[in-house]
């Protein structure tokens, strides 16, 4: 990880005030979890499978490069089956920003979004099991 250097504006009367990257990456990760269709941060692939790592892990899905002023975020995804992923990607995108921005006062530069996988959730996968038992007889 890189370390973050005190810009002017976090030197203080009584000290510095310095931001470790990892804690932008916890932010990135709650931002991205909030996002309405996300299923959960991805660690990469194992095995060819999107290895999904839940809400537990935030900071494991998300990669920041931080300098004085800005930062870069790229943030890896499982979306859930069923919504629009340029939409959820872009509202990612947005929350992830305004939330660095606004906690960290850092700019944000860019925010890549990676989807590794769509997840089904149990009752979509119960219901195609069933209409496949019905159709196949």
């Amino acid at each position: 990880m890189a370390e973050t250097l005190p810009t002017e504006f976090e030197r203080t009367d009584i000290g510095e005030i310095q931001i470790a990257p990892e804690v932008i990456e916890v932010i990135a990760g709650l931002a991205t979890v909030e996002v309405r269709g996300v299923a959960g941060m991805s660690g990469g692939f194992a095995g060819g499978i999107a290895e999904l790592l839940g809400r537990k892990n935030l900071s494991k899905g998300v990669k920041v490069e931080v300098g004085q002023r800005e930062a870069a975020v790229d943030v890896s995804v499982i979306v859930e089956y069923g919504h629009r992923l340029p939409e959820v990607a872009g509202e990612i995108q947005r929350n992830v920003k305004r939330s660095i921005e606004n906690m960290t006062g850092l700019t944000v530069i860019e925010v890549n979004v990676h989807i590794h996988d769509v997840h089904f959730m149990k009752s979509v996968e119960k219901t195609e099991e069933l209409d496949l038992a019905q159709r196949v007889k």
